[in-house]
């Protein structure tokens, strides 16, 4: 997935004595397409890279020599809990340029390595280049005007959810389209505007990300029902998206529909639509989103591109979606 700058099934709560009762999903949506800036603040600090360092003995980097890699994330040195990359940077002063041990998460296991820093100029360093968190860009499926609850991307922003921490959206802007091709997809260029913060991430899934808006966004579409997956059918279709720089309609079709979506992908589409297809050459990274809309309900969102053939990709029913809503509590809350 390619983060940049910047919503049923029909389950009803039963009815009992109790006097509290579960809130509704809703039977309508307003169906967005705008691409928004995401932020998401996940556990500890991850390795993007190794940086070697040159020393008399050659170029090696001291975290690579004790036997971390990239896409390890690093949740505790010396002792002391990591959060952010100035945590690590604390750590290494406090060590004074000695030994120290670093515990990191790797495939879902923790693992631990003892790191000699090398010393320049007085700085000592890990030979890593370290983030502590995700800045993307990505597209808003549904927003409940009812409840400010929201649903975006239609599958994780990290694939291993247990990281994440929580998050927000913020205003985006689209710069500019990479177009993708057979072999290599393509991408949505924009930036973020960090400054203002529009709602909170509260759930990270495989169904995509949930929150709260914090007020009603201009809306450029009006609700719509929402279809149950049983109503997906094969045939024309039609999805928003904002790749152009304004949300606007694009021509699709269903070309196979799936009854069981373990990895929650429950449809094959294909972009018919000539001026998409001129514009991205078919689903680029930051599409990931876009509602599908096929006899006047909402259907789904756009979450995959064919690497093989960008004109085609998969999305994920507006069922998968809803229910983690439900299952995360989202609409008790809004309640």
């Amino acid at each position: 997935m390619k983060l940049k700058k910047t919503a049923a099934v029909f389950l009803f709560a039963m009815l009992t004595a109790a006097p509290a009762l579960a809130a509704e999903l809703p039977k309508e949506l307003v169906p967005m397409g705008e691409v928004v800036g995401i932020s998401i603040k996940t556990e500890g600090v991850e390795i993007s890279e190794l940086s070697y360092i040159e020393t008399e003995d050659g170029s090696y980097s001291p975290a690579g020599n004790a036997g971390m890699k990239a896409g390890d994330v690093i949740i505790e040195a010396g002792g002391k809990k990591i959060e952010t990359v100035a945590d690590i940077a604390l750590a290494l002063r406090e060590q004074g340029g000695r030994e120290l041990r670093v515990k990191f998460k790797r495939n879902g296991s923790t693992l631990s390595a003892v790191v000699k820093p090398i010393v320049r100029d007085g700085t000592a360093l890990l030979g890593i280049w370290a983030k502590d968190g995700i800045n993307g860009i990505g597209t808003i499926t549904f927003y409940d005007p009812e409840s400010d609850v929201f649903g975006a991307l239609g599958h994780p922003v990290s694939e291993d959810t247990g990281d994440f921490c929580d998050g927000s959206i913020h205003p985006a802007v689209i710069s500019g389209v990479v177009p993708g091709k057979a072999g290599a997809p393509g991408q949505l260029g924009g930036s973020i505007d960090l400054s203002e913060n529009n709602g909170e991430i509260t759930t990270n899934s495989q169904a995509g990300i949930f929150g709260l808006l914090k007020e009603s966004p201009a809306l450029s579409q009006c609700p719509i029902p929402v279809a149950s997956r049983s109503e997906i059918r094969e045939g024309d279709a039609i999805i928003l998206s904002a790749a152009s720089g304004a949300v606007k309609q694009y021509s699709v079709k269903i070309e196979s529909v799936y009854t069981k979506s373990e990895d929650m992908r429950s449809m094959l589409i294909r972009v018919t639509d000539s001026e998409l297809l001129a514009l991205t050459g078919g689903i680029v990274q930051g599409m990931s989103g876009s509602p599908i809309i096929q006899d006047g309900k909402l259907i789904g969102a756009v979450t995959h591109v064919l690497v093989a053939d960008p004109t085609k990709g998969y999305g994920i029913a507006i069922d998968d979606m809803l229910s983690e809503c439900r299952n995360a509590g989202l609409y008790d809350k809004a309640a």
